[in-house]
């Protein structure tokens, strides 16, 4: 079992779907990332939160084993996030966003977190993602996370980042932006050129695509009967992914495909209730019932 070293936000969501409303719970795209990745690999994180954040949340990560030696409390408000949800799930409309004390965030890697085998940058500014990359020993396998805010605000620092990255996990709206063109598999040809050696597109109900120069995999989304609340799914798909690879460390075709399955089920417990609370009652049998599941879903040679 490899190291799995995150960067990213943690944060105090507030979220209303069709399905219900919860005010003022966990979120953040490292919290997703790093609990769904801790069911697979150890997990450091890196992050910060304010005086406010409460120490239930800490608690809960540190439960999950995850080391907490980079996230740093300063004096201030945590991150904050609102958004509503309409019929149309695969679509957040921001409501709110206070950045609080992400606003100033420099990050500082402790030392043990230097020798990673796997980086994962969360969705934050391409310059500390940078960052983070340039203070770390080269891991096996550096994948990145963005979106729109940053696509269109900081395109040349992102490109840049791209071309020291090996996988790029973004949404298909984040792809069609990033490309400037809405046929994805003329996005992922793009995207491949400048330096990623896979591109992954996360389409939400429809599934996941993976690109490589040589390959295109697709996966469905796991058909379910309750979904009451899609944030964090896209984290914590690349947690289940990431950490998938971290643990078996097979990085063959075969090895990355069986990844994306395994993302795919941590995201499909995700959207079953609101924040983590789904993660919080899961084990790892859990995991491996649905992973069956899942094969028995796509499995399609020799049936009678």
């Amino acid at each position: 079992m490899g190291k799995l070293l995150v960067l990213g936000c943690v944060a105090i969501d507030t979220v209303r779907t069709p399905f219900g409303e919860a005010t003022e719970v966990l979120g953040g795209s490292a919290t997703y990332f790093s609990t769904a990745a801790s069911f697979f690999t150890d997990v450091d994180l890196i992050a910060v939160v304010g005086e406010d954040f409460p120490e239930e949340h800490v608690e809960f990560l540190r439960r999950r084993k995850i080391d907490l030696t980079g996230l740093e409390r300063r004096k201030g408000k945590t991150f904050r996030w609102q958004g509503e949800y309409t019929d149309q799930l695969n679509d957040a409309h921001t409501l709110d966003t206070q950045l609080n004390v992400l606003e100033t965030f420099r990050p500082t890697i402790p030392d043990h977190y230097r020798s990673p085998d796997m980086l994962f940058l969360g969705n934050i500014d391409p310059e500390l993602q940078m960052d983070v990359l340039n203070q770390v020993k080269r891991p096996n396998v550096v994948a990145c996370d963005t979106m729109n805010f940053w696509i269109n605000g900081k395109r040349d620092a992102l490109w840049n980042l791209l071309k020291k990255i090996d996988v790029l996990i973004i949404n298909d709206g984040e792809a069609r932006a990033l490309g400037q063109e809405t046929n994805l598999v003329k996005v992922a040809k793009d995207v491949l050129a400048r330096g990623p050696k896979r591109f992954i597109v996360k389409r939400g109900e429809y599934g996941v695509l993976m690109f490589t120069d040589q390959h295109v995999f697709g996966a469905t989304a796991f058909p379910l009967e309750t979904v009451k609340d899609p944030t964090g799914a896209g984290d914590t798909f690349a947690g289940g992914f990431m950490g998938c690879l971290s643990a078996t460390r097979d990085f063959s075709e075969a090895g990355f495909r069986r990844a994306i399955i395994f993302g795919s089920v941590m995201a499909s417990f995700t959207v079953e209730a609101f924040s983590l609370d789904r993660l919080r009652e899961l084990d790892y049998k859990d995991v491996e019932s649905r992973f069956r599941a899942f094969k028995r879903l796509t499995h399609f040679e020799d049936l009678s």
